[in-house]
């Protein structure tokens, strides 16, 4: 086994860390990396990236969507068995390389699914809040500053869920369901450093809307989630206990219930101030600080608990596997069909499918063509004509993630002609998800039975060509939209 078959992922959004991260790795002990993929998440980059010259570097675009959507976009575009997630922040040791390569090697040998390494945040002796904040990153569990998974791994988890739009909780989220799958994640011996980023006073309370995502996680993984990942129960109880203290003042204050006014003010006053000399007692004591601590202690509470309510309601339908991507037949589903269309110039989207792509896209779905072309087979159209077609295609509705073409004929006996699963199975693996987290969109019953067949969901959308036996079998078996932006209705209602 080859413990340098790794491809080394930095998500970023155009730091000046980045350039000093890729200098520490061209200067690091041992061989360069295979490969290095920067994915530039700025919504609209404009500037290049502060790169040197040296190590080579391949570039992507996530368009904004966050870290966890940044990381998916670099490994599915990586072909090697490991892949090692660095943050663009974070300084790897000297002897950073031969490190990880040796952590692979150990975690190859005991059949692990990841690596983590170990991660330093230097703080004062007295940290302030903000420094502890950062600080546990230290001790958090499976911390994807500096870690590496197996990209089959990857494939089989779904990669990062992209519901976790900040870099909070996306990494738990998937080492957890990694865990619970069977797979084991060893600590490494590779060393990176993780500086404490600038703070103001008001940090703390920006801080606070990861509750959002602390709901997303309970939805997902129950009420001990926590447990599970290694953390302590969390403030969120004191949290709502001080909100829910100061709203029944300022309620009982307007209604004249004086006695009761004061009894919760006591007690907001009594919680505040617990929450004020916790941190106190933690950090520097200066007056700075002091003067900082309590106006956050104030506002921290109701800030965190209104954005965890937000989370609750945003997640409250939320599915634990929703789909990944989205497989479309080509003819009378993305364009109208033609028989044996062997001319660019025929190729007119049906009336609904670019506002429909559009939304797919937008949603961060991947997207790839799943279709016959059995014209090719019977000497009806040539391999170039249909590779045109196909190009006009990707030109006007496009780009898609994939294409995968059956040419056979029904007679040929192949695996891959739809209703056979071959195409759905082909797309899934060249998009780097599993076939379960697919959906396949459709006019026909071979594009329901083809992805049924290969464990994918399914949406058929009928024409007139389609059969009443095929509209039945969709009905008893996947689901029938009458158009294909209702089938994307569909499709997003489950990628809450």
């Amino acid at each position: 086994m080859r413990h340098d078959d790794y491809t080394l992922v930095i998500p970023t959004v155009g730091r000046e860390s980045l350039r000093r991260l890729l200098i520490a790795l061209r200067e690091s002990m041992g061989p360069q990396p295979p490969e290095v993929v920067v994915v530039d998440d700025r919504p609209r980059p404009g500037d290049g990236l502060p790169l040197p010259d040296d190590p080579p570097v391949r570039v992507l675009r996530s368009g904004g969507r966050g870290p966890a959507a940044a990381r998916n976009v670099g490994w599915r575009a990586s072909r090697s068995r490991w892949v090692c997630f660095l943050d663009d922040d974070v300084l790897p040791d000297r002897d950073w390389i031969s490190a990880l390569c040796l952590d692979l090697k150990a975690a190859d040998a005991c059949g692990a699914a990841g690596s983590q390494a170990v991660l330093e945040v230097p703080t004062p002796r007295r940290p302030s809040d903000d420094q502890r904040r950062t600080a546990r990153l230290a001790t958090a569990q499976w911390i994807t500053a500096d870690m590496a998974y197996r990209r089959d791994i990857l494939v089989a988890a779904g990669g990062f869920d992209e519901r976790f739009p900040r870099a909070y909780r996306e990494d738990s989220d998937l080492a957890l369901r990694i865990v619970s799958a069977g797979g084991t994640i060893l600590r490494g011996e590779r060393r990176c450093t993780h500086p404490v980023a600038p703070a103001t006073w008001r940090s703390s309370v920006r801080a606070q809307i990861g509750n959002r995502d602390n709901a997303l996680m309970r939805r997902k993984h129950g009420r001990r989630w926590r447990t599970r990942i290694g953390e302590g129960p969390g403030r969120m109880p004191a949290h709502a206990a001080t909100t829910a203290a100061g709203t029944a003042a300022l309620l009982a204050g307007l209604l004249g219930r004086r006695a009761t006014a004061r009894r919760a003010a006591a007690l907001w006053l009594l919680c505040t101030i617990e929450f004020a000399a916790r941190r106190w007692l933690s950090g520097p004591r200066n007056v700075r600080e002091a003067l900082g601590l309590s106006a956050t202690s104030v506002l921290i509470p109701p800030v965190a608990v209104a954005h965890r309510l937000a989370g609750e309601w945003t997640f409250r339908r939320a599915r634990p596997e929703p789909p990944l991507a989205v497989l479309l037949d080509r003819d009378d589903t993305l364009i109208v069909d033609r028989p044996y269309l062997n001319d660019p110039a025929g190729v007119r989207p049906t009336y609904d499918a670019a506002k429909a792509l559009t939304r797919l896209r937008r949603r961060g779905l991947l997207l790839a063509v799943v279709t016959n072309q059995s014209g090719v087979a019977r000497g009806l159209i040539s391999a170039g004509q249909l590779a045109a077609v196909n190009d006009r295609v990707d030109e006007v509705l496009g780009p898609f993630d994939s294409w995968q073409v059956c040419v056979h004929g029904a007679a040929d006996g192949c695996g891959c002609r739809k209703p056979r699963p071959g195409l759905i199975l082909a797309a899934a693996e060249a998009l780097g998800v599993p076939a379960r987290r697919c959906v396949m969109i459709g006019d026909t019953g071979a594009d329901v039975r083809a992805a049924l067949a290969a464990g994918a969901a399914a949406v058929l959308v009928p024409t007139d060509r389609t059969l009443p036996a095929e509209v039945e079998h969709a009905r008893a078996h996947a689901r029938v939209a009458a158009t294909l932006n209702d089938a994307v209705s569909l499709v997003l209602s489950e990628c809450r």
